[in-house]
């Protein structure tokens, strides 16, 4: 097992904090690792794509997960895989598609490992489909802090408090997952363009058939174009769909099969740290009308949808050196008065805002600290840099919490802990859980030790 001192950081490259990181080769080790950690406590970290301080843990221990890799066993014929926790969703994706089978949540990244996805419970473009990631969890194993290994199932005390717990219950070993059946390895995209948030929230709300929906928003843009957008559905495109050449090959996937390890080495494109109001308007405007105003049943190739920045190089480097805060919020149905309110802050801030997304999501997972639940989700980059944004987020939060909604703790990097309790309700289960299960803080974060969690 390699051990080594590192400084690390979530993938939006704020706050970095140093840590004794351990790399174990095997579960003994993981185990070993656990018993033998200090005061500060341990925290297992996979890809490094949480975009705050969940995966760090200041003068304490981290686990590097990634090197238990093992896909152990396929059930080709069930859709069924068992795998250690630190293979990525690409990697499973690369040995389940040409089988016939399919993520059964593809989040925006696909550089994330399965126990990244379960301990933040990932949500990805079908969540009113087919919920979040835990839902397809059929068990796993935990490493918790008395050295045991359990195997965890769904209805649960544990397994809820561990779906979306931000690895603060244990170490997740490996997992066994249920995968989404696919005639091909192609995607059927409808796209549209919106001229407004109302419009655009009426296209969503009037809905489809599809299986995937999501819509990129132009934060940028101002006065009767507040919050245009371009709405995107997809469906995995059935074998009569494909040209004749490629039904010979419907499941082939082409992929990268390099994950990058750490921030690409290319520049940053505004020294300083701060990409201008200007040029993020710009981009936006570039985005917003290179879309077709209305097309359907374009087909694309998976990663195209639903990973276009992990194509990219380093789109996390846009916003510059000082690095991006992601901030990702959900309010209930009947509360749409808040995301215009919010939507119409943001735009005339004249925030350079990249890379919002909004979604609609459906029931909430059983995860005491997921972050889905039934209504509108907004996401999106803002360079850390930017003055005054520290109150203008706190402010934003306090019309979230004001409105019953919550922030995601997964791409948190700096939520006050007084307006935790009000977004999470099931908050007061899970320190008890914790503190039963783990009475001396084995377990521990920037994010734990931040929050009080």
């Amino acid at each position: 097992m390699s051990v080594d001192t590192v400084s690390l950081t979530g993938w939006g490259r704020t706050a970095p904090t140093t840590a004794l990181r351990f790399r174990p080769r095997s579960y003994e080790e993981a185990a070993a690792t656990v018993r033998g950690c200090g005061p500060r406590g341990s925290i297992a970290r996979g890809l490094g794509r949480a975009h705050g301080d969940a995966a760090q843990n200041a003068g304490g221990s981290v686990l590097d997960m990634t090197a238990l890799d093992r896909v152990r066993t396929v059930d080709a014929a069930a859709g069924v895989v068992v795998c250690d926790a630190g293979v990525s969703l690409h990697r499973l994706a690369d040995v389940l598609l040409p089988l016939g089978w399919f993520l059964p949540v593809a989040p925006g990244g696909r550089y994330i490992t399965v126990g990244g996805a379960i301990g933040s419970d990932v949500h990805g473009h079908n969540h009113r489909a087919a919920g979040s990631f835990a839902r397809h969890v059929m068990e796993f194993e935990l490493l918790t802090a008395d050295g045991e290994i359990r195997t965890v199932r769904p209805g649960t005390p544990l397994f809820d408090a561990t779906a979306g717990g931000l690895g603060l219950t244990g170490v997740i070993l490996s997992a066994t997952l249920r995968f989404h059946p696919v005639a091909t390895s192609l995607m059927a995209v409808d796209t549209q363009r919106a001229t407004g948030l109302d419009d655009l929230m009426a296209r969503m709300t009037a809905g489809g058939r599809h299986r995937y929906e999501y819509a990129w928003v132009d934060l940028t843009a101002r006065g009767r174009a507040t919050g245009r957008g371009v709405l995107r559905r997809g469906e995995h495109a059935p074998l009569d769909a494909l040209p004749a050449h490629a039904r010979r090959t419907p499941l082939a996937f082409r992929s990268s099969a390099a994950v990058p390890a750490a921030p690409f080495p290319v520049p940053d494109l505004v020294p300083g740290g701060l990409l201008g109001r200007m040029s993020a308007a710009a981009l936006n405007e570039i985005g917003y009308r290179r879309a077709p105003r209305s097309r359907t049943g374009e087909l694309q190739r998976i990663s195209a949808f639903f990973h276009p920045l992990d194509g990219a190089p380093h789109g996390t480097r846009v916003p510059g050196r000082s690095g991006f805060v992601h901030y990702e919020f959900t309010v209930g149905p009947g509360r749409e008065e808040t995301l215009r309110r919010i939507v119409g802050r943001i735009a005339r801030r004249r925030c350079p805002s990249f890379n919002a997304v909004l979604k609609r999501f459906g029931e909430s997972g059983p995860g005491w600290l997921s972050f889905p639940e039934p209504g509108w989700s907004l996401a999106l980059d803002l360079p850390a840099g930017l003055p005054g944004l520290a109150r203008f987020l706190d402010s934003l939060d306090e019309e979230v919490a004001g409105a019953g909604g919550r922030v995601c703790l997964t791409d948190d990097s700096r939520l006050r802990p007084g307006a935790l309790a009000a977004m999470y309700p099931r908050l007061p289960e899970f320190r008890a859980l914790r503190a039963e299960l783990d009475p001396k803080g084995a377990f521990r974060s920037d994010l734990s030790r931040r929050l009080s969690l």
